[in-house]
């Protein structure tokens, strides 16, 4: 096995492992240990335990991306709605990664340019909302539509909007969400 093969079997395992039991059990040893290597195989491709989460955290922006596709020849709300909603979609299809891959200490050290595969989504939807309300500043429009989103994903998972409106659907508060960022829908 190839350092590289080694390196992407760490990473494709610590993501099985976040997925069946959350990101409390992705030690190196248990990691290593599902891997089916010695404990101190981690430490020989990924320096710190930072960086291995890091390696993982990436592989879920490149699926979250992956997920997104290419940019439509579709109305920028339209593709912000279709963004939206894949946004939301993977959050709560997988729940540790989208936890880990907002901990802001992963995203800080800059480790493995988890920033560099973070930020292109980010500056998508700035072009976006740009396009669909010139004028508004695609930077801090942005940060407050992806801070709606987030809190979307975030209180929808721990089950705080479904008891607040009494409805488990997300769709009508994604729609809200759009409306307070963009105005009303065109009829």
């Amino acid at each position: 096995m190839t350092d590289e093969d080694l390196r992407a079997r760490l990473v494709a395992t610590g993501a099985e492992l976040l997925a069946q039991e959350g990101p409390q059990a992705l030690t190196l040893r248990e990691i290593a240990r599902r891997a089916g290597v010695s404990h101190g195989a981690p430490r020989r491709h990924f320096p710190t335990h930072l960086a291995l989460l890091s390696a993982i955290a990436r592989r879920g922006f490149t699926d979250l991306a992956a997920r997104l596709g290419p940019e439509a020849a579709e109305p920028p709300r339209e593709q912000l709605a279709r963004l939206a909603r894949t946004y939301l979609d993977f959050a709560a299809e997988q729940p540790g990664m989208y936890e880990l891959m907002f901990r802001h200490d992963l995203l800080e050290s800059g480790e493995l340019g988890l920033r560099e595969t973070s930020l292109p989504l980010f500056a998508r939807l700035g072009t976006l909302i740009a396009e669909a309300r010139p004028g508004t500043d695609p930077t801090v429009a942005a940060g407050a539509f992806w801070a709606n989103l987030h809190g979307l994903a975030q209180l929808h998972r721990w089950g705080s909007l479904q008891l607040a409106t009494g409805t488990p659907e997300i769709g009508p508060l994604l729609t809200a969400v759009l409306d307070a960022h963009l105005g009303p829908a065109a009829a």
